[in-house]
């Protein structure tokens, strides 16, 4: 598990480009997911570029209660499930396949790519195969 303080490079802040909100969107940021952890998490956006490793997802929630510290494997669990049960069933069906999606989730929204000392943060990165989401270690 990385906490997102770390220091992203300008390039790829650069690189990165936010969809335009569609009434679909809208509505998936409202949807109260219950996490296995029991912590309620929400859609904050989604954000895909292609970073020059591929096409990337990166499905951003946000859980009020997540305090960062919470267990390794909870926050894994957590993590692997909002893979599996909320980004995989959206990844495109036609066109260019991700070749990474990343979930990240925070006790607050937080904009993209700015680093903030005060917000509990983490993310991993999964690639989708056969159906399902594979952890990869960066």
């Amino acid at each position: 598990m990385r906490p997102i303080r770390a220091h992203i490079p300008a390039v790829a802040l650069a690189l990165a480009i936010a969809g335009p909100a569609t009434a679909q969107q809208d509505k998936a940021k409202e949807e109260r997911l219950v996490l296995p952890s029991g912590l309620e998490a929400v859609l904050q956006d989604v954000v895909s570029d292609r970073p020059g490793q591929g096409l990337t997802y990166r499905f951003r929630f946000v859980a009020p209660e997540f305090t960062g510290k919470e267990e390794f494997d909870s926050i894994m669990a957590d993590l692997e499930y909002l893979c599996m049960s909320y980004a995989r069933p959206r990844l495109p069906t036609l066109g260019p396949k991700p070749r990474q999606v990343v979930i990240s989730l925070a006790d607050r929204p937080v904009d993209f790519g700015v680093i903030d000392p005060d917000v509990a943060q983490v993310f991993e990165a999964y690639r989708v195969e056969d159906g399902t989401c594979i952890w990869e270690m960066f």
